[in-house]
């Protein structure tokens, strides 16, 4: 296991991956999870992950919302 950094830099570049689109495209953060979720079959590596740690995501883009008030 591995511990995981908890920073005002980290959630500013998931919140940059997860507003961000492929194309470059602004995203909200639930359209951006089922983009990634529609490019991955059920029961890949991938999937599974973001399904995982969507919440950990999600928190980090709030924490940065509201960063920005």
């Amino acid at each position: 296991m591995y511990e995981r950094e908890d920073s005002a830099v980290l959630d500013a570049l998931i919140y940059a991956d997860m507003t961000t689109g492929p194309a470059g495209q602004s995203f909200d953060f639930d359209r951006r999870i089922d983009e990634i979720l529609d490019q991955y079959e059920v029961g890949s590596e991938v999937h599974t992950a973001i399904i995982k740690v969507r919440p950990y995501l999600g928190a980090a883009v709030e924490r940065m919302l509201a960063r920005f008030g």
